[in-house]
């Protein structure tokens, strides 16, 4: 599907916020986890939390759906041997689930998408699982992986946190269930440590017991431990909704995001003060974002650690401020669904904006004056960077075409939809 995306000079209305694919995808673990009928009220809809209903089924999960909530009835530590396991593109869902499948014989996640996925590299991952006696077979740390376990072991662990916190996720929903308590030293840095403490709440609330040090390197969890089945409540997205957020700050604007909570513990909270700190007029109460955009925005240094899945549609907003942007810390963008810095960079430019990457820096020279547009530009097969495009279009004077652009179900199936109920000039081509 292509996305047209015509300038746009003002966007006006109300949405409310889609749910958080992130809490979605950790709920539906913990609950395959627990040996009762947990429920999940207003999860998530994407291709990613889709994929973890797909593989909890297979791996022997009951599962049933309304419009409201998800039933799941899990399995425990007794994962049935699905054989093979299709994760789609979903990054978090396949490296959570590589843990998970410990517990069987053999199982092979396959490679769908060898041009995004198939090319993220799971090598912390695999490490730390050998440590724990679990033969993987995979190709240069990248899918298709084979995990032959059945007995995994606790004791003491490490692993890298220098591509991803995923991974270290992956080892605390598993740990808890082993026979052996385990410790796990978190080597090197650790990105993005705002998601591990979602992951560390989604634990507590299941009756999961972590003792995590202050600085989130280092965990001691007793075995033996057994998850609850319990009544959980999807917040709504931080990640999604800072595009629209985005959006409604680069034109003229009066619009209202429903569900975003003040207290959430989503690193993309932070948005809220960067979209304030570069100008624009909006107000955080009750649960409400109301943002009343001119368009006119001030540029900012920015650490993107604290908001990685919102910084894409932050570097748009920037494109438009009046001086230069500097968004540092970011080098794990490079290790998602495509090279987000250098791909991301490559299409901006090609839009009309002057934007320049260091190894984990995105530097942007705002232009007040909007970008020229005209030009049709490549997706890269991500979600992130097709919302972030989309922002850029609105304010180009010639606007832009999106390859790809049905990939953005990928998190945010609605988020066209949503632009367009705004006022947002957009047409979709098969």
């Amino acid at each position: 599907m292509k996305a047209i995306v015509q300038p746009t000079s003002s966007l006006q209305g109300e949405i409310n916020a889609l749910s958080s694919k992130n809490y979605t995808t950790r709920y539906l673990l913990a609950a395959a986890l627990a040996e009762g009928t947990s429920t999940i009220y207003y999860p998530a809809h994407s291709e990613d939390s889709d994929a973890m209903r797909r593989c909890i089924q297979d791996l022997g999960a009951v599962v049933a759906e309304d419009e409201e909530k998800i039933t799941v009835t899990g399995f425990g530590r007794r994962p049935r041997e699905a054989g093979e396991l299709d994760v789609g593109n979903a990054g978090a869902v396949l490296r959570f689930l590589m843990s998970t499948v410990a517990f069987t014989s053999n199982t092979t996640f396959i490679n769908r998408y060898p041009q995004s996925l198939g090319k993220r590299p799971h090598d912390d991952l695999i490490a730390a699982l050998q440590q724990m006696g679990v033969e993987v077979q995979h190709n240069d740390g990248k899918l298709p992986i084979t995990i032959r376990g059945g007995s995994p072991r606790g004791g003491r662990l490490t692993v890298s946190g220098n591509v991803s916190s995923q991974f270290l996720s992956s080892l605390l929903f598993l740990a808890p269930l082993l026979e052996e308590d385990s410790e796990i030293e978190v080597l090197h840095d650790l990105k993005s440590k705002i998601i591990v403490g979602q992951t560390l709440e989604v634990l507590r609330q299941a009756g999961i017991t972590v003792e995590a040090s202050e600085d989130l390197m280092h965990y001691k969890i007793p075995g033996k431990q057994k998850y609850e089945a319990k009544k959980y409540v999807v917040e709504g997205d931080y990640p999604g909704s800072a595009a629209i957020l985005a959006a409604a700050a680069v034109t003229s604007s009066d619009v209202t995001v429903h569900r975003l909570q003040e207290t959430s513990k989503q690193g993309e909270r932070a948005v809220i003060d960067v979209l304030k700190a570069m100008g624009t007029p909006l107000s955080h109460k009750d649960g409400v974002v109301h943002v009343q955009g001119s368009g006119e925005l001030t540029a900012g240094e920015f650490d993107g650690d604290h908001f990685t899945d919102a910084v894409l549609a932050m570097v748009a907003a920037a494109v438009f401020a009046n001086g230069t942007s500097r968004f540092y810390n970011v080098e794990n963008l490079r290790y998602k669904e495509c090279d987000r810095i250098t791909d991301f960079v490559t299409e901006l430019n090609k839009a009309g904006a002057n934007v320049e990457e260091r190894q984990s820096e995105i530097i942007v020279h705002g232009k007040p004056e909007g970008v020229e547009g005209g030009v049709e530009i490549d997706a890269h097969f991500d979600h992130r960077v097709i919302m972030a495009l989309s922002i850029v279009g609105l304010r180009s004077r010639q606007g832009l075409t999106i390859r790809d652009a049905h990939h953005v179900a990928k998190s945010y199936p609605h988020y066209f939809e949503h632009l367009i109920s705004l006022g947002a000039h957009i047409q979709l081509q098969d």
